[in-house]
């Protein structure tokens, strides 16, 4: 049965439409309600946050790095500088995939894997944020080529122009002036991140780094405007960078490079201090090192083969290096017998050639197996006999020795600004009983009275304990820096004066230092001979291995490198003191036949005039007619 057809209701439908208009209506006007009010909030309530943050991403502040500070020999040859250079920059953060950046940049440059492993460890340092990581650097103009060409495929990839430190003098200073490289981890942590701001290198040895705060400089900043790629279009604000401050040496190249001369290849170690002022005149450790490839970053293979090297090119011997001071110490020893009363310029001692203790059959050697008989202090000193040496020992003990060393600097950090120095050794009963747990025996007391046993002493405290005896006791620290931006070097700790009971002893003391280059009887009267003005010194033999009681020292069945170490420590012009040296050659056996000539070179570069052969006018000595005057 056909179903009835529904008439259209039109108006039901109407008021249906209407209902539906009315409510699409009220939704956009609420919908455009928020808008406003959304609108109104971010841009007018919150209209300081966004324009803050929208500037931001328009402009930058950039860092601008200051320039290090150079550094000079005293005659104003440069030692330290800065060369320009083209490096090759990563910024992590806007690389994407850095480690594929990475190698791409080794695909591009055509480089090996092991200097891809070195990219990584320098992007992988601790840096700041956003902060461009140099990963190669002195690019040559093909290499700059090539990743102009690559640009596209190199995101956060950078060619940046900077001044990197060189050491035009290499090996000669590496030792005392040091050298820079890349910031840690562990120095990123505690230097300040705005000082900082944008410098990748900082001082790692030597004078670089003992003053790295006047060397650094203080940063700069460029507020600068850039597009949606980081591009810069316009500086609308600089403040630039102050230098760091030139520091002047008191070294001198020349003299330098005659110390190194002088010890000709050899392991060992040459200072030459100013005794009136303090100033390093020359610091030598051979061998050495080119400290350039530090800077930027030296790999792997090399500095394995420094640090394996068995000959320690790194190891400062200067410095670092702890050796018995043998009789050097003798004239020292001397003066503080004569001080604590324990013996006079005459007192007189029997040598058969060997000492031994009240009631103890243990024999202790002199040198001379044979013995030099009846020996006064001059004598003492001049033949460097050990059994005087015992005796006076005996008689001070080893309370007073410690005391009286310790006032020449033995044992003691001596200088004014070397960060490396090691403070040596000098011991005594306290010493030994928390180091051993052991008392101290009479028997040590008396080696150590001719600079053996446990006592460990820097070539630089034998050349300043020399420089106190050429000034009679003045203390001063010697120092590499002779002025820092023109003002010189203060010593915040000064250390007193040495001052006796009668200042006579000193001339006791010299007089036989003299005496043993001069003397009829001296060890190395033939250094002394050859010299055109009169040196006051002392040589000296340090043993590597003992050697059992009873035997003699045979070099024939010693190995090379364990045979004893030859010193000598001199100043000049005896009566009127100019240069004080102290050298140390490793393994030489002889003090006064090895390095004995090796101060006189040194001594003969700095006094002498070349043309003439004299000494220097502003070294010439007082005329007796001159002295009479006086």
């Amino acid at each position: 049965m056909p179903q009835p057809i529904r008439l259209k209701d039109h108006e039901k439908d109407a008021r249906l439409v209407k209902r539906r208009v009315l409510v699409g209506g009220a939704v956009i006007i609420l919908l455009t309600c928020v808008l406003i009010l959304r609108m109104y909030y971010l841009q007018v309530i919150q209209y300081e946050h966004h324009s803050t943050l929208a500037e931001n991403n328009r402009i930058h502040v950039q860092p601008l790095p200051p320039t290090r500070g150079l550094i000079y020999d005293r005659n104003g040859v440069i030692i330290a500088d800065n060369r320009p250079s083209f490096s090759l920059t990563v910024t992590r953060e806007r690389a994407g995939d850095w480690r594929g950046v990475l190698d791409t940049v080794v695909e591009v440059l055509e480089l090996s894997e092991e200097e891809r492993a070195l990219f990584e460890r320098r992007v992988r340092q601790g840096r700041r944020p956003f902060e461009p990581v140099p990963i190669l650097f002195e690019l040559s103009e093909e290499q700059i080529a090539r990743i102009a060409v690559n640009q596209f495929r190199l995101p956060g990839v950078e060619v940046a122009a900077q001044l990197v430190r060189h050491y035009p003098q290499q090996e000669h200073f590496a030792h005392s002036v040091g050298y820079v490289g890349r910031i840690n981890e562990q120095e990123l942590q505690r230097l300040d991140p705005t000082d900082y701001a944008g410098t990748h290198h900082i001082g790692k040895t030597g004078i670089e780094r003992f003053y790295e705060e006047e060397l650094h400089g203080e940063v700069g900043y460029e507020e600068v405007e850039t597009n949606a790629r980081g591009r810069v279009l316009r500086v609308l604000n600089r403040v630039d960078p102050k230098p760091g401050k030139d520091i002047v040496l008191s070294l001198d190249v020349k003299l330098q490079e005659a110390a190194e001369n002088a010890l000709g290849g050899r392991r060992g170690a040459v200072v030459a201090i100013d005794p009136n002022n303090g100033e390093v005149l020359a610091m030598v450790s051979q061998p050495s090192f080119d400290p350039n490839p530090f800077v930027t970053g030296i790999s792997f293979k090399a500095y394995g083969e420094l640090r394996d090297s068995i000959d320690q090119p790194l190891y400062n011997r200067v410095l670092r290096g702890l050796y018995p001071p043998g009789s050097t110490i003798k004239p020292m020893v001397a003066v503080a017998g004569l001080d604590a009363g324990v013996v006079t310029p005459t007192t007189r001692v029997f040598d058969p050639g060997f000492y031994q203790l009240p009631n103890h059959s243990h024999k202790y050697r002199n040198w001379n197996r044979n013995g030099d008989g009846w020996v006064d202090l001059n004598l003492a000193i001049a033949r460097s006999n050990d059994t005087y040496f015992y005796d006076l020992a005996h008689k001070m003990g080893v309370d007073r020795m410690h005391d009286y060393m310790s006032r020449f600097g033995l044992g003691q950090r001596v200088a004014l600004d070397m960060f490396e120095e090691t403070a040596g050794l000098m011991p005594s009963r306290d010493w030994k009983r928390a180091r051993y747990r052991q008392p101290w025996y009479p028997g040590e007391t008396l080696i150590l009275g001719i600079g053996q046993g446990y006592m460990q002493t820097t070539p630089l405290q034998l050349a300043q304990a020399t420089a106190l005896m050429a000034t009679r006791g003045k203390w001063i620290r010697p120092h590499l820096a002779k002025s820092v931006d023109g003002r010189q070097p203060v010593d915040p700790n000064p250390i007193p004066d040495i001052v006796l009971r009668d200042p006579k002893f000193w001339d006791y003391g010299i007089h036989g230092m003299e005496e043993v280059l001069h003397g009829a009887r001296g060890t190395a009267r033939k250094v002394g001979d050859s010299a055109v003005y009169r040196i006051a010194g002392k040589s000296g033999t340090a043993q590597v291995v003992a050697i059992k009681q009873g035997e003699k020292y045979d070099r024939n069945k010693i190995q090379e490198r364990h045979r004893d170490h030859a010193l000598f420590i001199g100043f000049a012009p005896a009566q009127k003191p100019q240069i004080a040296v102290a050298v140390m050659v490793e393994n030489g056996e002889s003090g006064s036949g090895v390095a004995a000539p090796v101060v006189k070179q040194v001594m003969d570069a700095w006094l002498l005039d070349k043309e003439t052969g004299q000494l220097k006018a502003e070294f010439a000595l007082p005329t007796p007619a001159e002295v009479s005057q006086r």
